[in-house]
């Protein structure tokens, strides 16, 4: 599940996007099994958060490198 922040600044930022739409809908399911008591593992929803964070900031760089 876990990319390593190489490969994700490999992605195109069309490809990026994409990846974080996925991260947040990830998270969106994540939390909702949680409310309903059916997550069993409850170490994926930090590592999703900071699977999106680490999107944002790259997606911060090159926005603010001008690409």
């Amino acid at each position: 599940m876990a990319m390593r922040v190489d490969k994700i600044r490999a992605l195109s930022t069309d490809e990026l996007a994409r990846q974080l739409d996925d991260a947040y809908q990830e998270l969106f399911n994540l939390r909702f099994r949680h409310a309903t008591r059916q997550l069993a593992n409850y170490s994926e929803m930090p590592k999703v958060k900071k699977k999106i964070a680490v999107m944002k900031t790259i997606m911060r760089e090159r926005e603010l490198s001008g690409e």
